[in-house]
């Protein structure tokens, strides 16, 4: 089921016209109109507020609740949608990517509201190499040793390993050509933590 029939399956479950919806997301009735006639996708962080007002997972807006296939393996796996791609540079949530990746149901189940990016460069490719998948959880807290997304005002956005000690947090690639450590302390200005990596793609499934 596309994105545009469980919008609108959604909003007829509550019995809601086109305006209604619009006014209790905070966007237009013809912003509406345009996704539920597959002219025009929302930005996932649109996704996530119909998926917050609606009391469902950003999965079940994007796929639908009965789109869980099981491979030979036994293993289950949902499609997920890549917002877009992390490095040492600007960090974008400006919508759905084309591209989707087959990651295991339990994962979605313990992190409902994870989201995928794709790595670009070699600062962590020791885990995960360029053109890989990670997925995140924006609601988990790193502890030192985790895989963390960070934003910062002087970096911009960031994939490294994560490491907490008083009021110094160390940035740190992993990866096997040198990177510098990023040494950040208050006087850096605001750091925001944008998730923590619960999934790395494995290499034959960028196959």
């Amino acid at each position: 089921m596309a994105l545009k029939d469980n919008v609108k399956r959604l909003r007829e479950a509550r019995d809601m016209t086109q305006d209604e919806l619009a006014k209790a997301i905070g966007v237009t009735r013809p912003a509406v109109t345009q996704w539920e006639s597959g002219w025009s996708k929302p930005r996932m962080g649109t996704v996530e507020k119909i998926a917050d007002f609606f009391g469902v997972s950003v999965m079940e807006i994007i796929e639908g609740p009965d789109t869980i296939p099981v491979h030979a393996d036994g293993d289950a796996t949902v499609p997920l949608m890549t917002l877009g791609s992390v490095h040492a540079g600007p960090f974008s949530e400006e919508g759905v990517a084309e591209r989707s990746i087959d990651v295991p149901a339990s994962v979605l189940r313990s992190h409902p509201r994870a989201r995928a990016l794709v790595v670009e460069g070699d600062c962590m490719n020791r885990v995960a190499p360029d053109g890989m998948a990670v997925v995140y959880d924006p609601d988990v807290e790193p502890h030192n040793g985790s895989i963390a997304i960070v934003e910062t005002e002087n970096y911009d956005a960031v994939m490294r390993r994560w490491y907490r000690g008083g009021d110094t947090l160390m940035l740190v690639a992993d990866s096997y050509g040198k990177h510098p450590d990023i040494v950040l302390t208050e006087e850096d200005g605001p750091i925001r933590l944008v998730g923590t990596v619960v999934w790395v793609q494995s290499a034959r499934e960028m196959d």
